[in-house]
């Protein structure tokens, strides 16, 4: 088991306002990913990747396919295809200037989630790339992760958002479509909300993979 990151000892006073960790919560952070986060990320088909850029803006994005989708390649690093989106780049662009990166991998189902910290870096290789292909397409990318530090987060934030009930479910035309909201936020010219609901439909059906 690797040893913790001194991360307890933060801004002085959080720590009477909020007491200590237990025993558990300190000791469970490994520096490599072993049977049960192998296990963990093998059943995941969706993950939160975290980056910040050179000038330490952060982003979150999110990273979904088929359970197994990420490929652990050793204790120490994974590889995440990266799959047709929306050609912003964000996150790649921020991983060629600051290569950390923070992973949080769910299972549906299941209240606890893995986090997995690290350094990342871009990779184009096609025999790489060919093991990680979908629906007979190659993702044009992959972000490999060196894995820093790993370890599986207590369920007490799904529970509490009963993320997997039936409870918060929205009825459908609860929220609007996603062109219907661009076009409302930004009012692009010459797009109607029309066009921009089949534009997203179109992507959707001809551009996942």
């Amino acid at each position: 088991m690797g040893k913790p990151d001194d991360t307890t000892a933060c801004v002085p006073g959080l720590r009477d306002l909020y007491g200590e960790s237990t025993t558990l919560a300190r000791l469970k952070q490994l520096d490599r990913l072993d049977t049960h986060c192998r296990n963990f990320i093998a059943h995941s088909p969706f993950l939160m990747m975290a980056s910040a850029g050179a000038n330490g803006a952060l982003d979150a994005s999110p990273r979904g396919d088929a359970p197994g989708f990420v490929a652990v390649e050793d204790d120490r690093s994974l590889l995440i295809p990266d799959r047709p989106g929306n050609n912003r780049l964000d996150t790649l662009s921020n991983l060629q200037a600051n290569p950390e990166v923070g992973l949080i991998f769910l299972i549906p189902g299941v209240d606890e989630t893995l986090r997995v910290n690290g350094r990342a870096e871009l990779v184009a290789d096609s025999a790489v790339l060919v093991t990680l292909a979908a629906q007979g397409k190659l993702p044009k990318s992959a972000v490999r992760v060196r894995v820093r530090e790993a370890f599986l987060h207590c369920g007490k934030a799904l529970k509490r958002s009963r993320l997997w009930s039936e409870d918060y479910k929205v009825a459908k035309g609860t929220i609007p479509s996603l062109g219907r909201m661009i076009v409302e936020q930004v009012k692009p010219p010459g797009v109607s909300v029309e066009e921009a609901e089949q534009r997203v439909e179109e992507s959707y059906r001809t551009r996942m993979y």
